[in-house]
């Protein structure tokens, strides 16, 4: 339940914050002048918030779509990700965005128009070929889907964009939207999967993998392209079993010609968010982990995380062709 809304005053007639703002009337509803007010101070308490996180409705200027680093991608040349959240509704302890922001609580950029505007933009620029992109890298593409029909406005209008491919990143079960429209072809919903041990110690809040592999089995039965997103690589003693048994699960349901890509990556975080995330949870076992830092950034020691990810290469090019298989190894 959202008790407080901040909300832009710039923007508070625009159409989807008054159909927010309807959605939660027993709201509290604080009118600030730029969101940055609210999410931006130093000295807040992260832990706090996201006990019971404040909604915060904003307008986006800039940097709609941005390149992605070289590593990541699907299989095209052109690649760009765009966040209409920041923040995200799960708790997942090896989550970039706990060091990343100040803040717990989830900023709406409610101007999906202009989004749209410069992914026709960029789209255009590229006419020649495909082009990627990627949403789910500052929140979970589908989580907050009912509040903010973020799929339902996005995927009609990049239909009319004849070379623009959508990647939707979920770890949610929030796909009654997308089971009542025509399936899109260039759209991937791209689902983040961890062995049982992992999701129940580290991704709280987030549906078991059972109920995220029920979800992504009904939009394959409907006819959706799907993508298994297993990242990050998390180390524990047992991990070789543990992934096993992951991929045996998987891919003893999936069907694999409606099956658009596989990737992995390795646990990797910048050393200055390692070190808040650390002070936030002094006592995670993940941050006990056979840890080492270069340049930076804070991953497991080169040998593990070696071995860890050509061991679990071999055992997904056991299920599946390499032409489907995306590892970002940087």
């Amino acid at each position: 339940m959202t008790h407080v809304i901040y909300i832009e005053e710039a923007i508070s007639q625009h159409p989807r914050v008054k159909q927010i703002c309807q959605r939660f009337p027993a709201a509290r509803k604080i009118i600030c002048e730029r969101y940055g007010e609210v999410f931006n101070p130093k000295a807040q308490n992260f832990r706090l918030q996201k006990k019971q996180p404040a909604l915060i409705l904003a307008k986006k200027h800039q940097g709609f779509a941005l390149p992605t680093p070289p590593s990541y991608h699907i299989g095209a040349r052109q690649n760009y990700y765009f966040s209409h959240m920041l923040n995200c509704l799960y708790d997942c302890r090896y989550c970039f965005l706990q060091g990343m922001y100040q803040s717990a609580n989830y900023v709406l950029f409610v101007n999906y128009e202009d989004y749209i505007d410069e992914i026709t933009s960029i789209a255009a620029q590229h006419s020649s070929e495909p082009v990627h992109f990627f949403s789910g890298y500052d929140c979970d593409s589908l989580a907050f889907e009912p509040v903010t029909g973020f799929a339902d406005y996005f995927l009609p209008r990049l239909e009319q964009i004849d070379n623009a491919w959508l990647e939707l990143r979920t770890k949610s079960t929030q796909i009654r939207n997308l089971l009542k429209r025509p399936v899109n072809p260039r759209c991937v919903i791209a689902f983040s999967l961890s062995p049982d041990e992992v999701a129940g110690k580290l991704e709280h809040k987030a549906p078991p993998l059972a109920k995220r592999m029920e979800a992504l089995l009904k939009l394959q039965k409907q006819g959706w392209s799907i993508g298994l997103r297993f990242d990050p690589l998390i180390y524990q003693q047992s991990w070789r079993q543990q992934y096993r048994q992951l991929f045996e699960q998987v891919f003893s349901q999936i069907d694999l010609k409606l099956l658009h890509s596989v990737s992995l990556g390795v646990f990797r975080l910048p050393e200055k968010y390692y070190k808040k995330m650390h002070k936030l949870y002094p006592d995670e076992k993940l941050f006990a982990s056979p840890l080492q830092t270069q340049q930076g950034m804070v991953s497991y020691r080169q040998d593990l995380e070696q071995q860890m990810t050509e061991s679990c290469s071999r055992m997904l090019l056991e299920f599946i062709p390499e032409e489907l298989f995306f590892p970002c190894t940087v």
